[in-house]
């Protein structure tokens, strides 16, 4: 198969602009205060989202995406932070995200 596009990744990014909803897990998988953040692109992989907060690298979230528009659908998942850096123009921080487990909510 090839491909039309100059993309080296498994997954096209799909840059969206649309608010995050996040909570820190602990070690134990239990969910703790949540924030809101602003996804910038998505893959079937993974995700890059900015947050106000700096998180650690290797940390997990349980993370909700409400697309405002109804041709993207919700995501509900468990993901994993891979890169975390601080944006050079603002004061957020770009939260690099790989997808680890997807939540069916319609069970």
């Amino acid at each position: 198969m090839t491909r039309e596009y100059d993309e080296k990744r498994d997954f096209i990014r799909i840059d969206i602009d649309c608010k995050i909803r996040y909570k820190k897990l602990d070690s134990e998988g239990v969910a703790e205060d949540e924030f809101v953040g602003q996804v910038a692109n998505l893959s079937g992989r993974g995700m890059m989202f900015i947050s106000d907060s700096e998180l650690e690298k290797n940390s997990m979230l349980e993370i909700n995406i409400d697309p405002s528009n109804v041709l993207t659908p919700s995501l509900h998942a468990n993901v994993k932070v891979v890169r975390v850096v601080k944006q050079r123009h603002a004061d957020g921080y770009e939260i690099g995200a790989v997808i680890k487990e997807i939540h069916d909510d319609e069970e």
